[in-house]
Formats: C-alpha cells, structure tokens, sequence
C-alpha cells in the first residue's frame, strides 16, 4: 500500500557537511520537536555511508511516524526502504520507473516555478510536486526563483501535496502557506539553530 502523507507542516531536509553522528542528533531533535517529513540529502557521500544513514533515519522517522524521502537517488529509496522520493531537474526521467517500482512509495517532483512541469509530473504519477526558490536561499544561491503568484495558481489546479522550498524561514513562512503550500522545507535555519526544538516550533505553530 502506498505511504500516506501527514498533516501540513515542516519538511525538513538533512544537512549536509556533518558527522553522522551529529546528523542524526540534530534530526532527532528536530523529530521530537514535531517536523512532519524529512528529505534525506546527501549527495557527495559514498553509496555504503548512504545507504547506512538512510536506514538509521528511516528508523528515527518510523519511529516518529513520519514519512523519509529520499532525495535525487531511486535506487537508494528502495534499498533503504524509505518511504519515498524526490526527483529533481535531472531526474525527470526516473518518474515512470520510480512509480512503476514499488506501490507503497511516495514520489515527488521539483517543480520550480514551471507549471507546466507539475502538470507533466502529477499526469505521469507523482505523488507531490516542489516549488521554489521563494527567497534567497542560502543553501542554493543561484536557484532560480518562483513568484507566490505560482504557488497560488498551482493550489487552484492541484490536489497533491504541494512543498515550498527556499529561503522558507518563520518570518515569511505565513505567506507562502496562505499562497497555498501544505509543506515548507528548510535546512540551515533548522539544523543550523542554536535550540532546533524552538526553530520547529516557530515554524509549526505557523499551521496552527
């Protein structure tokens, strides 16, 4: 059976350029702390060090339940037995494969700020579809970036879940919800917070 989405909230993706120790210290805090998805994101790592990490997150996160997706690597979603995936620009291609691989696993797309793209996406089974950068983002400078006036348009069109990325902070995080993101992802201003049960929150209470 397929996996099931939560509730609305934060989607957390994992740091990168840590120990993986201190990876999985800061997201068990975070999960604690009430995040409701969490991306793992790692891409310079070797494939046996991936592999582990996912697995010891995928515990953390049944434990919590909550769903682990995967980010950018198919392959390493089903042997880890995450519960799913998320394809990025070079990925595209992997979609049908990714949809047709295993009933139970949760797919999705990055979007942009191409709706078009998310329509391509949703009709070829994705489960749920990313936009951004919203604002500046520290993590990808040079992402290019996608007015709110998309994200309206794209909750008009959509049912899927839709997940908000870049720059997403607790300051501006209000309006993006009320564009129409269920999901906003973000990195360095959870993980990188002195007190990460307080930057969830600040970002949870924002669903309430």
């Amino acid at each position: 059976m397929k996996g099931t989405w939560p509730a609305r909230g934060l989607y957390a993706i994992t740091p990168e350029g840590v120990t993986e120790s201190v990876c999985l210290e800061k997201v068990s805090q975070a999960l604690a702390a009430g995040i409701s998805t969490l991306q793992y994101r790692d891409k310079s790592s070797v494939w046996s060090t991936r592999l582990r990490m996912a697995r010891r997150l995928g515990e953390l996160c049944r434990q919590a339940c909550i769903p682990l997706i995967i980010n950018d690597d198919l392959a390493l979603a089903i042997e880890s037995g995450a519960d799913g995936v998320h394809l990025g620009r070079d990925e595209m291609h992997l979609l049908e494969t990714a949809v047709a691989s295993s009933p139970r696993l949760l797919v999705g797309v990055s979007c942009y700020s191409d709706l078009d793209r998310a329509r391509n996406a949703i009709a070829r089974g994705a489960d749920h579809v990313a936009f951004g950068s919203l604002f500046p983002s520290p993590t990808k400078p040079a992402a290019p970036h996608c007015e709110l006036s998309v994200l309206r348009a794209a909750r008009q069109e959509f049912t899927v879940p839709i997940v908000a990325i870049g720059g997403i902070t607790p300051e501006n995080g209000r309006a993006v919800i009320e564009a129409g993101a269920d999901y906003l992802a973000a990195i360095s201003s959870v993980f990188e917070a002195e007190d990460i049960a307080e930057a969830v929150s600040r970002y949870t209470d924002l669903f309430a």
